[in-house]
């Protein structure tokens, strides 16, 4: 069995779960982790019985493929960096902090025909990947993400941070340009947008609602979505689904008959599936699940939204390819 060499830059909190997955999984080798904290880069290193590295140059000499888990403002200048140099790259979203730069990242991995997928982590939820065959041309869409504070990832505003995750999973459900955003939000206990609410309007005449917090007393990941004769309500945190479409009778004149099936999904390891999917795309030298224009698309709209609440009542309006 082929083994991709694979390292992992940047080890905080996130960066550790993705060296234990390349670490189980049997066509990957962990070459070694790589932290400009050296105490930090030890311990994972120890922990996972691989090598510490302190410079990224000598981890990206000894392997093929690397995951970046780095804080955003770094994304872009590390990413290419690694993509000069000829390794396939497993970015953590956002992709950058400009589309400029995204699709920079882009063109040199298109050239080199190297594989660059985005961590959007969602996309892989056991729930997403339950329902997304039910669904088909949706017309409205309401999504709640909500989260405690948490201030490791105050760098950036909501619409980076939490709201991106829905963004990426609307565009991916809808497949249809934006036409037009408008959006309300406001900076609470950081110096940046903590809560957000946007309607996002498609050239298919999809709307959809999307609001994100990060300074809730609560944790919600919910979506519902509408579209002709069904509605789907699911929920990311806690693994249900709610099902309802009309059925063949009329229970009374003019009142269809409705179909409804609830369900409880079976969690899974979300992140596993992910890097599984960036190997696998190595291995078959296939497009990963959520590629670099994905993430470049979601950037797009999630700029976009900051600028309509930076104008507040004045709407952001520009084409996106979805």
């Amino acid at each position: 069995m082929k083994q991709i060499r694979c390292g992992v830059i940047g080890v905080g909190y996130l960066g550790e779960f993705h060296a234990e997955k390349y670490a189980t999984l049997p066509q990957a080798e962990l070459i070694g982790v790589c932290d400009t904290n050296k105490k930090r880069a030890d311990e994972v290193a120890q922990k996972f019985n691989t090598k510490a590295f302190y410079d990224q140059q000598e981890l990206l000499n000894q392997v093929d493929a690397v995951s970046i888990v780095v804080p955003t403002s770094l994304h872009h200048a590390v990413a290419k960096a690694c993509l000069e140099q000829d390794k396939h790259v497993l970015l953590e979203k956002p992709i950058t902090t400009t589309v400029a730069q995204a699709e920079e990242l882009i063109r040199i991995a298109k050239a080199k025909q190297l594989t660059l997928q985005i961590g959007h982590l969602e996309r892989y939820n056991s729930v997403l990947l339950a329902v997304e065959k039910m669904i088909h041309e949706p017309r409205f869409i309401e999504s709640h993400r909500l989260s405690i504070f948490n201030p490791r990832n105050t760098d950036v505003n909501v619409m980076l941070d939490l709201m991106i995750h829905d963004i990426d999973i609307i565009q991916y459900l809808v497949k249809a340009p934006i036409t037009n955003i408008r959006a309300n939000g406001t900076a609470i206990l950081t110096p940046y947008t903590d809560i957000v609410n946007a309607r996002i309007e498609f050239a298919n005449q999809c709307v959809a609602n999307v609001t994100a917090s990060r300074v809730s007393f609560r944790r919600e990941r919910r979506m519902r979505l509408f579209q002709s004769n069904a509605y789907i309500t699911f929920d990311m945190h806690k693994k249900h689904v709610s099902y309802h479409c009309k059925g063949l009778k009329e229970m009374f004149p003019g009142i269809p008959e409705i179909i409804s099936e609830e369900k409880d999904i079976e969690d899974n390891d979300a992140l596993n599936f992910e890097i599984s999917d960036f190997i696998k795309a190595i291995l078959e030298n296939k497009p990963p699940k959520v590629s670099g224009e994905d993430g470049k698309n979601a950037l797009h709209t999630a700029i976009l939204i900051t600028e309509s609440v930076k104008n507040q009542f004045t709407p952001a309006t520009e084409e996106v390819n979805a």
